[in-house]
């Protein structure tokens, strides 16, 4: 549907070429087959009909008269400002296309498609800019991924991330009280949304986003933290940006780099990572990390990062941690 309609809005001026031959064809046909068949002259005519249509003599410019017919040249001059009006910078054609446009340049993805417009994007790409929540699809598919593939094409890969403050516990209650209202029930993961689960979400992505930086030197990483959450996630790649919900029965949204709307994106993605904060993702190489990092690292790496762990968490809550970062779950499996 998206190619048809993308082919039409291509195609508008020939489109309404032809109407318009077609309207001016069967214009003068409708006058020719009128001059042709009789017509009863009413007893009201001051004139006869040869008179009135201009056939005869004196080659006067053609008039109408009262209850007489309309020559063609009449009814050309009637349509002209109607082919304007369409053909105007400001017209019915330019109004048309543009309605087109809007709609092919967006395209609807439903159940299944989703994912496989996700892989598709993560196939090719050099590059991915992530906004959402706490980062838990990202850690544990889309990061990965991407790095495997880049791996594979021996190429880099330059990866932004833009999720919420752990540290901030307010806008972690909201975060957690907002996905409560949407599934009150365990998700993939078996687990229900609380402010600890949501710390520990993001501090999970933030320790997967060292830990891979530190094995891969393909990969160029920029984590944000924001005191403000989205009820939108949004998955930029150098194809398409997907913009999709918290819910995944909820419609997504696929614009491919083409469209102008994909650029207007990734202007937000930008502006938004700059009035957040950074993680210094550098300071990371002051604590080397496992295979399987300890609580001990853990702990020296996000104090290495300025992000210090809530008082309340013990070395259980912290080894929850190090399990979502490194053995994340895919949590619409």
């Amino acid at each position: 549907m998206a190619r048809l309609l993308s082919w039409v809005a291509g195609n508008l001026d020939a489109f309404f070429g032809l109407l318009v031959a077609l309207v001016v064809s069967i214009l003068g046909l409708n006058d020719d087959v009128s001059r042709r068949m009789p017509r009863p002259v009413p007893r009201s005519w001051p004139c006869s009909p040869r008179r009135c249509c201009g056939s005869g003599g004196g080659g006067t410019r053609p008039r109408r008269r009262p209850g007489g017919c309309w020559p063609s040249t009449t009814r050309l001059d009637a349509l002209l400002p109607h082919l304007a009006a369409i053909t105007a910078d400001d017209g019915v054609l330019a109004r048309a296309r543009t309605a087109i446009n809007s709609v092919s340049m967006v395209r609807v993805l439903n159940g299944q498609e989703v994912g496989q417009a996700h892989a598709e994007a993560r196939r090719q790409t050099d590059r991915w800019r992530f906004k959402g929540g706490t980062g838990t699809f990202t850690r544990a598919v889309t990061l990965p991924e991407c790095i495997e593939h880049a791996r594979r094409r021996n190429g880099t890969l330059d990866f932004g991330i833009e999720i919420i403050d752990p540290t901030d516990e307010q806008v972690c209650e909201r975060y957690a009280q907002f996905r409560r209202s949407l599934a009150p029930r365990t998700d993939g993961t078996g687990e229900l949304w609380t402010v600890d689960r949501t710390r520990k979400e993001s501090f999970a992505t933030v320790l997967a986003a060292c830990w891979h930086h530190q094995r891969s030197g393909l990969l160029n990483i920029d984590v944000r933290l924001s005191s403000q959450m989205s009820t939108f996630r949004f998955d930029l790649s150098s194809s398409c940006v997907i913009i999709t919900q918290e819910n995944p029965q909820t419609p997504a949204l696929r614009i491919d780099r083409r469209e102008i709307y994909y650029h207007r994106y990734s202007i937000e993605l930008q502006y938004s990572r700059e009035q957040s904060r950074r993680v210094p993702i550098e300071q990371a190489r002051q604590v080397l990390l496992d295979d399987e990092p300890s609580v001990e690292q853990a702990r020296k790496l996000f104090t290495a990062l300025g992000l210090p762990l809530p008082r309340s968490f013990g070395d259980r809550e912290v080894s929850d941690i190090i399990v979502k970062a490194i053995q994340a779950r895919n949590p619409y499996e």
